[in-house]
């Protein structure tokens, strides 16, 4: 079992945020369990590319600072949504031997969504624990009716099971 923390970075960790306070504590929370239980946290960013905001050497692009990694964890760069495209994630965790992830971070309807999908189709049992994820309003949905759509409709079930915060907190004992 791993930790996978997705693109909270400075730039878009803010109130605009689904419930942000929340996913900030159960973050932070999650993290200083999977530390104290020996349970590896891996860090993914997300890179936009030369003359963007989100892009690698920005101050937005760096890890949020509550979530800050220890020099000993795995960060691993992305540019596309899927952690597993490119990245070198997926080696690392089959040469690990791991079969369970549990994932949070941002955004929902972006790179948490590719990602949970592209574990499931790599055969990793993906948990979702509840208001680890967020996103923003977009054009169709509030930040709200996303989250929900995802994780109460979309996920559970079918590519991940989405559980309470406390039930996993529990399997990480």
């Amino acid at each position: 079992m791993v930790l996978l923390v997705v693109d909270t970075q400075n730039l878009i960790m803010n109130n605009e945020l689904y419930k942000f306070q929340v996913l900030v504590y159960r973050v932070r929370t999650l993290i200083e369990k999977a530390r104290n239980n020996h349970i590896e946290v891996i860090y993914v960013r997300h890179d936009d590319g030369v003359g963007q905001e989100l892009t690698k050497g920005t101050q937005g692009y760096e890890i949020y600072g509550d979530f800050r990694p220890m020099p000993d964890e795995r960060v691993f760069d992305k540019d596309v949504n899927s952690a597993f495209k490119g990245t070198g994630l997926l080696d690392y965790l089959r040469k690990k031997g791991e079969d369970t992830i549990i994932i949070v971070g941002l955004q929902t309807d972006y790179c948490i969504d590719a990602t949970v999908k592209g574990g499931f189709e790599h055969g990793f049992k993906m948990i979702v624990p509840a208001n680890t994820n967020s996103t923003i309003n977009n054009a169709y949905m509030s930040a709200e009716n996303s989250y929900k759509y995802y994780n109460e409709f979309m996920w559970n079930g079918r590519y991940a099971k989405c559980i309470s915060f406390e039930k996993t907190l529990e399997l990480m004992e």
